[in-house]
């Protein structure tokens, strides 16, 4: 089980940001968003916080409406990329959801992933080859067969450890919400998950060059979701050592 890393403030933050100038080195971090289908309020606002940060939008192909596409096709910044098929959940009832869990035979899951991304190829040409699992949870044996379905990077959540081979993972490590109360988690707790990667990242116990990744969910947030959002795109944005990484360099060797 997952250790919840304890509160920080924006302070820690920015010592923690300090230590990677102090070493040399560049805090590099990412945005990920995820569940989009088609244009809502919720996804103006996103689109609207910062439109010189590229993100990544995770879109599930099986709702994907054409709208979608052409609303995006006036967000330069936005960059899409597979979001399973159609994020139902396959685990059994008091287990952890999964859509592309082991729940389903390996090469039936991968036959979804497959027709997810011609799906969405067809929908959104210059979409990444890229899967962010529903739930951020994906078999092994699904996981290192991606390839044959089309797919070459991946991102879940947590520090990356055992990357499949011929993917390139690069994961998120701060999930702004609270999936029991589907509400904001709080400053507190959000600053922690990211001061104890950037910390994990520094003194070696996660892989030091895997960008910081803070996630987002448009469809779920409330005010203070939103506040906290805009929020640390500023100060990232600001600081000296944090370097933001367009999701099209970080995933670039996926082709």
């Amino acid at each position: 089980m997952a250790v919840t890393p304890p509160p920080a403030d924006w302070a820690d933050l920015d010592r923690a940001l300090d230590a990677f100038a102090e070493s040399g080195r560049l805090a590099t971090w990412w945005l990920r968003d995820d569940d989009a289908t088609h244009p809502t309020p919720a996804l103006e606002r996103l689109l609207a916080l910062d439109p010189e940060v590229p993100l990544v939008l995770a879109v599930i192909p099986a709702r994907a409406q054409p709208s979608l596409a052409e609303r995006l096709a006036t967000a330069p910044h936005v960059r899409t990329c597979l979001h399973g098929w159609n994020h139902w959940n396959h685990a059994p009832d008091g287990t952890p959801k999964a859509e592309l869990g082991p729940h389903r035979p390996a090469s039936y899951v991968l036959g979804e992933i497959a027709r997810g991304w011609m799906t969405l190829k067809r929908l959104l040409p210059d979409a990444l080859a890229m899967l962010v699992p529903p739930h951020n949870r994906i078999a092994p044996a699904v996981a290192t067969e991606l390839r044959g379905a089309g797919i070459h990077a991946l991102s879940t959540y947590g520090a990356r450890r055992r990357v499949p081979q011929g993917i390139v993972q690069v994961n998120s490590h701060c999930d702004i919400m609270d999936w029991n109360t589907r509400a904001y988690i709080g400053d507190g707790l959000a600053l922690g998950q990211i001061v104890a990667h950037l910390k994990a990242r520094l003194d070696g116990s996660a892989d030091p060059d895997e960008p910081t990744g803070v996630l987002s969910h448009h469809l779920a947030h409330d005010d203070a979701a939103w506040d906290f959002l805009a929020r640390i795109l500023v100060r990232l944005k600001s600081h000296r050592t944090a370097r933001l990484l367009d999701p099209r360099d970080i995933f670039a060797t996926a082709a």
